[in-house]
């Protein structure tokens, strides 16, 4: 079976806003506008967009090509319940205990001046694990600093 290509979708309030945390969070970038355009509003304008639906979309790619590109899209409802599914990020690999645990907050302070709130910590061996933080992005998501 070949395998396929997987993009993650995100509904969301702020498409733009959402895109430049997860960037951070992930250590991707904005997917660059098409070519033959300078920047995204450019080609917005050029495609006759209307200024109040360009923030209705945004992505994120990986620089290096080998993540899953992330797409963001506005809708007109809120977050109301968990998350069924959620991203585990990947943000001390190689440490264990107490080393592992400062890089996690570390991480976790910096994406705390970006919007996101600690929602709880999970020291080594607990729940069977080497320890992670549980956190929500700006728009309450779940996700886990692992």
């Amino acid at each position: 079976m070949t395998a396929r290509h997987v993009q993650i979708t995100f509904d969301c309030a702020d498409p733009a806003g959402l895109a430049g945390f997860w960037a951070v969070a992930l250590g991707y970038e904005l997917e660059p506008p098409p070519p033959g355009f300078a920047t995204w509003d450019e080609a917005l304008e050029a495609w006759g967009v209307p200024p109040a639906l360009r923030n209705s979309r945004s992505a994120i790619v990986d620089p290096a090509g080998d993540g899953p590109r992330v797409f963001f899209q506005q809708v007109p409802e809120g977050k109301t319940a968990k998350n069924r599914v959620h991203l585990d990020v990947r943000a001390a690999p190689g440490l264990e205990g107490e080393d592992r645990m400062a890089a996690l907050e570390g991480v976790a302070d910096e994406l705390e001046t970006l919007g996101a709130a600690r929602f709880r910590r999970v020291e080594p061996g607990q729940e069977m694990s080497a320890g992670f933080i549980v956190m929500n992005d700006p728009e309450g998501n779940e996700f886990c600093l692992d």
